[in-house]
């Protein structure tokens, strides 16, 4: 791809005051009819050193309005940021609809400097470039606009600049030993990133390659670069979903898995039993919660199943002996206006735990193939999306070291119905039984067709689906506490024989 590249293109100062401002007023006015169509935009700046980034940004948000921009830079990761999947601070970083995110470096600095200074190996190479194609391709097939730029210069042009941003005072922080070995291995760190780009380039999320020599052309070429690319987009442009009415619900149309039919729910456990077993159990996980803080562990659990199928005080027996400074527990309801404006895995990427924690979510991202699907309030074409995004979001983390656990707590409709009437009657539990509930019994058949689908599409090695036996409360909290204990003790043994 590189090798291609003429280098020593240039364009005449009258020429570049004129198609810059021309391009100024075009890309000020696509940005306002990017805002009215809700369509958000990333532009990521990658390049070789000293290759004019900063200053080219610069040139590029002149035709902004600031009010709908926002510019990260991004150096070396944080220790904050080490401590979760390498994609977690680029998904907190999101643009929400008609948002523009400019980004100078990006995720590819993982598999382009750090590679070159080796801190990430060369066996955990294929799995970085993996979730990045993944991460570019949902953001795109949600809406997003990816527009990605690699500024090119030669080693002697890169020489050059380094040695006069070294002789001024005022700039000469701003070169360092890192910068000095990239140019003497200049030849290396530029057959990675050409590497990179021949594997990352694709129809959703295209590289452009900008002759950066002389800089008044690659700020035209730019700002050219990201006008068409809004234009193009605005002109292919259909309303995202908020904006229409809502889907019409999928009609039920029997799966061939039927994994929930095979589910023995006449087991149970006496009360006497379960006490003595609870207590062992949650000392157990009290110690191993210990361990996963100091080995760095992080641990993703996620709850799903039926109204009234003990969600809740599985939760609360799960967590009962754990320091709450080491875990957090995130009931999921319908998103709000900010989390609509984000693709929809965005919020749950925001909870995504950091080493040696714990999160819990009380429903999860799954509702997008749930609820969503039998609500209608997505697409067909989103929902069916979906399973390949949440597998790709769940092996993200497990690469990453995490536990990632799934629980659906299965009963069946008798139990469900006798656990509404007992909590319409209680006065302390009317808060928990609404009329939405009684409504979702009448898809039942719907929602268990989708959760049929679900289990069998996204269950994995690295996040499986543990289906609850749950009409006895008590051999479902143990079932569980069980699964959780034995998943962490074979993670902590990994994790030692790994050390």
């Amino acid at each position: 791809m590189l090798e291609k590249i003429d280098l020593s293109k240039t364009i005449e100062k009258e020429a570049y005051k004129k198609q810059i401002k021309e391009q100024r007023e075009r890309l000020g006015q696509l940005q306002r009819k990017c805002k009215d169509a809700n369509i958000p935009v990333m532009v990521v700046f990658e390049g070789m050193g000293a290759s004019g980034k900063g200053a080219q940004i610069n040139h590029l948000i002149q035709a902004l309005d600031p009010r709908g921009f926002d510019v990260y830079a991004n150096d070396k990761s944080t220790k904050e940021e080490r401590m979760h999947p390498f994609l977690w601070r680029f998904w907190t970083k999101l643009p929400g609809r008609g948002r523009i995110a400019i980004f100078d470096r990006s995720w590819y600095r993982q598999v382009t400097m750090e590679r070159f200074d080796g801190t990430i190996s060369e066996e955990a190479l294929p799995g970085a470039l993996k979730d990045i194609q993944s991460f570019e391709r949902q953001l795109t097939d949600d809406g997003m606009v990816m527009i990605k730029l690699f500024l090119y210069i030669s080693k002697k042009e890169q020489k050059k600049r380094f040695q006069k941003l070294k002789k001024d005072k005022d700039t000469s922080w701003r070169v360092s030993a890192s910068d000095w070995r990239r140019n003497k291995g200049y030849d290396r760190f530029l057959a990675i990133c050409e590497e990179m780009l021949e594997q990352t380039d694709s129809d959703y999320a295209p590289w452009t390659i900008i002759e950066a020599t002389d800089p008044h052309y690659a700020a035209v070429k730019i700002i050219t670069e990201v006008a068409d690319c809004l234009e193009e987009k605005l002109q292919k442009h259909r309303p995202y979903k908020s904006d229409e009415e809502a889907s019409d619900p999928v009609p039920f149309q029997k799966y061939q898995n039927d994994v929930l039919s095979g589910i023995d729910l006449s087991k149970s456990i006496s009360k006497s039993e379960y006490k003595k077993e609870i207590d062992q159990l949650q000392k157990r996980l009290e110690h191993l919660h210990s361990q996963i803080y100091r080995l760095k562990i992080p641990v993703v659990l996620g709850f799903e199943g039926w109204d009234a199928a003990g969600k809740g005080g599985a939760i609360r027996r799960l967590t009962s002996h754990l320091d709450p400074r080491g875990y957090k527990v995130f009931p999921t309801a319908a998103p709000n206006d900010m989390e609509q404006e984000h693709h929809y895995l965005w919020r749950f990427w925001n909870h995504v735990p950091k080493a040696g924690h714990i999160a819990l979510f009380d429903r999860t991202w799954y509702g997008r193939v749930l609820v969503e699907r039998i609500e209608g309030f997505c697409s067909q074409k989103e929902w069916k999306r979906a399973y390949q995004e949440i597998n790709e979001m769940e092996r993200h983390m497990a690469n990453a070291g995490a536990v990632v656990l799934k629980f659906w707590i299965h009963i069946d409709k008798e139990e469900q119905e006798r656990r509404f009437i007992a909590r319409q009657e209680n006065p302390f539990k009317q808060w928990k039984i609404t009329d939405e509930d009684w409504r979702n019994r009448e898809k039942w058949d719907q929602y268990e067709e989708a959760v049929n689908e679900m289990l069998v599409r996204t269950s994995t090695t690295h996040a499986p689906w543990i289906v609850v036996e749950g009409n006895c409360k008590y051999y479902a909290r143990l079932r569980i506490l069980k699964t959780v204990v034995k998943a962490l003790e074979a993670k902590i043994r990994e994790k030692k024989k790994s050390s």
